[in-house]
């Protein structure tokens, strides 16, 4: 009997836990280790900071479905992994030793980085965490009896953009039907080279369309910038030349400001020896598993993937949930095959497919593979990508609270996009 243990229960950890489960029956032990007793479902988190949802919309109690399924279920942080010894130390002193560990933690977030950043002891709100996106709502509250100017965007270092789209225009549409929007002047600052790069060197024609919904909602935008220090109401950026030398300095004021941060490895997995690049994401093999520990494996936004090309200012690669669950499918595989004698075989596709809702409309993207060039560079914007936005919510949630094992993307996102025929042709002809 082997145990394995998942670390974090997120996008990527809280559906893994299930997938193991049916794929090695009641022979192996399962645990699965949270921080905290509350799954989040981070995506819907812009519309929590503009009171479109609530909490308990958006959260689910872990344990109660888990342990109904035989999964054993811990909520406490981590304070060390001695990967040598293939144990964790939690936070309240208990030991818990694994035949095999999965890493899904998620990241950290790196607003130490800049000077009065982030929306502890800073000046700028995040949607990153349900914490955060509430607080975010709080504050947002206060522009709607202040009304001014908003700076929306991602800072250097960033992968993660498509939030910072969507809360543009999100927060543009709630202030419009709350006839607002005329007296809260936008500016959306981004690291990206151009608007539409994505941290993917964009994909389809991105940089276009993504131009026109920003125009078309009368957002100015600022690009391959860099937030040097941000006091309050204030934020001071650099704008950068092709070279990444500064051109020019700015000064934005603003009422409200919502910021992606760049993300960072969580100081557990961090501080293993040989397991991380040095911010800290893990890196692994095309196997999903760590070339330095053999019975380590991750997946999610917690690895190691290089930036897509270079970039004038700092960009990552994005990690959207269609590449997550890949992942932890082949992590499953990979676990089962040498539980039953065999060797690892199986591979996530890192394929990336992204919905991002803008309030009433939307715009989505597959780029397939990740890195260019790219058998598919598909990107498409309607009203449709709002609703599906909405099902991809409904449909998870539902998901996780029947313990379903199948896969969603393939299910639900796919066949929302009507592109499930078109990957089944590119994934046969290579």
């Amino acid at each position: 009997m082997a145990h394995i243990v998942i670390l974090g229960a997120g996008l990527g950890g809280f559906p893994a836990s299930y997938e193991m489960r049916a794929a090695l029956g009641k022979e192996h032990d399962i645990t699965l280790v949270n921080a905290t007793e509350h799954y989040q479902f981070v995506p819907s988190n812009p519309w929590l900071a503009v009171g479109w949802r609530k909490r308990e919309d958006i959260t689910l109690p872990i344990r109660k479905y888990v342990e109904k399924r035989g999964i054993h279920f811990i909520a406490q942080p981590v304070e060390q992994i001695e990967a040598d010894k293939s144990t964790l130390h939690l936070a309240n002193g208990e030991q818990v030793t694994y035949d095999y560990l999965v890493i899904t933690t998620g990241p950290k977030l790196n607003f130490d980085a800049i000077e009065g950043f982030g929306p502890h002891g800073g000046h700028t709100q995040s949607i990153c965490t349900v914490e955060h996106a509430e607080q975010a709502y709080e504050a947002y509250q206060r522009l709607l009896e202040n009304p001014g100017p908003v700076v929306i965007g991602a800072a250097q270092g960033v992968s993660c953009f498509g939030p910072a789209y969507e809360f543009a225009g999100v927060l543009h549409h709630d202030l419009a039907k709350r006839k607002l929007r005329d007296r809260v002047p936008i500016t959306f600052v981004t690291s990206e080279p151009y608007v539409g790069h994505l941290g993917l060197g964009g994909v389809g024609d991105s940089k276009g369309m993504l131009e026109h919904e920003l125009r078309q909602r009368h957002i100015n935008w600022m690009t391959n910038t860099s937030v040097t220090k941000v006091e309050d109401g204030v934020m001071h950026v650099a704008e950068h030349d092709d070279e990444g030398a500064v051109k020019k300095e700015h000064e934005l004021p603003f009422h409200f400001s919502m910021m992606m941060p760049s993300f960072l490895g969580v100081d557990a997995v961090a501080a293993v020896p040989d397991l991380c690049n040095p911010k800290g994401l893990v890196k692994v093999d095309e196997y999903q598993r760590s070339p330095a520990y053999s019975n380590i494996f991750a997946a999610g936004v917690d690895l190691a993937i290089p930036p897509v090309e270079s970039t004038p200012v700092p960009t990552g690669a994005p990690k959207t949930g269609y590449m997550i669950e890949s992942m932890v499918t082949a992590i499953v595989h990979n676990i089962r095959a040498e539980l039953t004698g065999g060797t690892p075989d199986a591979q996530g596709t890192w394929n990336a497919l992204c919905l991002a809702d803008f309030g009433d409309t939307g715009a989505a993207f597959l780029a397939m593979p990740q890195i260019p060039p790219r058998n598919v560079s598909w990107f498409k914007k309607g009203k449709w990508v709002h609703w599906a936005k909405i099902a991809y919510e409904k449909y998870f949630l539902r998901k996780l609270r029947r313990g379903s094992s199948e896969p969603f993307y393939e299910k639900y996102t796919l066949k929302l996009l009507g592109v499930n025929r078109l990957k089944e042709r590119v994934e046969r002809t290579g």
